[in-house]
C-alpha cells in the first residue's frame, strides 16, 4: 500500500459524509481522513489504487482531486 496526498474540494462535514460511503467500503483502501482546515483541503490515504483511480472514485460522488507530490 501507499499513501497518497490529494487537494480536493470537499469542504465541511456533510462532503465528508457524502464521500465516506465510497472511501470506506474499498477494499484497497486501508485508511484515509481530510483535512479541511488546511488551504488545499487534503485528502490523505493508504491504498493500492492509482491516482486516477482515486480520481475517479471522487468525481463519482461529485468532488474534485488533484494529486500533490511530496
Amino acid at each position: 500500500m501507499k499513501t497518497l496526498h490529494f487537494k480536493t474540494n470537499i469542504k465541511c462535514g456533510s462532503c465528508i459524509a457524502a464521500v465516506s460511503p465510497e472511501l470506506n467500503f474499498k477494499d484497497k483502501i486501508q485508511d484515509w481522513g481530510i483535512d479541511i482546515t488546511s488551504p488545499d483541503k487534503t485528502l490523505t490515504i493508504t491504498t493500492d489504487y492509482s491516482e486516477d483511480e482515486i480520481k475517479e472514485i471522487l468525481d463519482k460522488v461529485g468532488y474534485k482531486a488533484e494529486a500533490l507530490k511530496a
